[in-house]
């Protein structure tokens, strides 16, 4: 096996993945999995910019990370960087930070590659599964985007649009610079009204009504299983290939937007750092589900981060910015 190091550094969060992979027989065996709220995009819909608390937000975290990733003796590493550092005009700052604190330059990976990766890590371990149909449609709701990627054993079309739940509820649920608590009705109408054009950008390039099974990914979805299951604490094995129906979904989405902060907090299985952004991610499943007819939404969360291990473990030559550095 060979152990490998990736980091998903995306809009409001930033993961570690430390893995043993074996590509001869499909086995990644976790070491540590861990997540940081960042909010990395904090502002930069309306900005264009990363603003320097939001830098060192995530420079914290790098630091963290890489301590975890010497412990574990990783032999090579991968970074890679989404929706934000695409759209920031000071995205060299977050390049020059990253580099200095983990001896690797982020890769800003575009759309589609951030869908392929999102497909790789949700339907490996699904291979052989008679239960779930083929095409999947793999939805991998972020901060600043959604990928949506149908296929088989392999991609067969993706596109990313700008719906993620930090950039809907910071276009749609502010006011004077605080979130509306709870929203209110005509602000959850200009949402879905945003969502729905969107989702009509996505059909352009990607058959969603092909699709036989929705594979939902990313933490808007895994809080909204976590709810559906009723759990007292979030549990990442109970959610890992939940299978949450749609009626369950619309539920907690209506709840979800007619709640106050305190009582979006109060959920067992909410992160701290989700309870202003959830209504919009809910709102963003549900309004996909609806749109192809899901009666279900099967949930991994097994997602993007997996999908950059895998580049890790199978890349033939090595490159040295993938090469864990010593003495940083």
């Amino acid at each position: 096996m060979t152990r490998v190091a990736a980091i998903d550094c995306g809009t409001n969060s930033i993961r570690l993945l430390v893995a043993d992979a074996d590509p001869a027989t499909g086995e990644l065996v976790d070491l540590d999995r861990r997540m940081t709220i960042v909010r990395l995009g904090q502002g930069v819909d309306r900005t264009g910019r990363l603003a320097p608390e939001a830098l060192e937000r995530t420079f914290a975290a790098c630091r963290e990370y890489a301590a975890v990733i010497k412990e574990h003796g990783a032999e090579r590493l991968r970074f890679v960087a989404t929706s934000a550092s695409r759209d920031a005009e000071n995205r060299d700052d977050f390049v020059r930070g990253v580099l200095d604190i983990l001896g690797v330059e982020p890769e800003v990976i575009t759309g589609d590659q951030e869908a392929e990766f999102s497909f790789t890590g949700a339907t490996k371990e699904l291979t052989g599964r008679t239960d779930l149909a083929r095409p999947y449609l793999v939805v991998d709701i972020g901060g600043g985007s959604t990928e949506f990627v149908v296929g088989d054993d392999h991609v067969r079309a993706a596109r990313s649009v700008d719906i993620g739940c930090v950039r809907m509820t910071e276009r749609h649920l502010l006011r004077d610079g605080a979130v509306t608590d709870p929203p209110e009705p005509a602000q959850i109408e200009a949402m879905r009204a945003d969502i729905e054009a969107a989702l009509d950008l996505a059909e352009q390039s990607v058959p969603l009504h092909e699709a036989r099974t929705l594979v939902g990914l990313a933490g808007s979805v895994t809080t909204v299983a976590g709810i559906a299951l009723g759990l007292p604490e979030y549990r990442s094995e109970a959610i890992h290939h939940s299978r949450v129906p749609y009626e369950r979904v619309r539920g907690i989405t209506e709840r979800l937007l007619a709640s106050t902060h305190a009582e979006r907090a109060a959920i067992p299985v909410m992160h701290p750092g989700r309870v202003d952004v959830i209504g919009a991610g809910a709102l963003v499943l549900l309004s996909i589900m609806e749109r192809i007819g899901a009666r279900e939404v099967v949930v991994s969360e097994h997602d993007i981060l997996d999908g950059i291990a895998w580049s890790v473990a199978q890349a033939t030559s090595g490159r040295p910015e993938w090469h864990v550095p010593t003495g940083r």
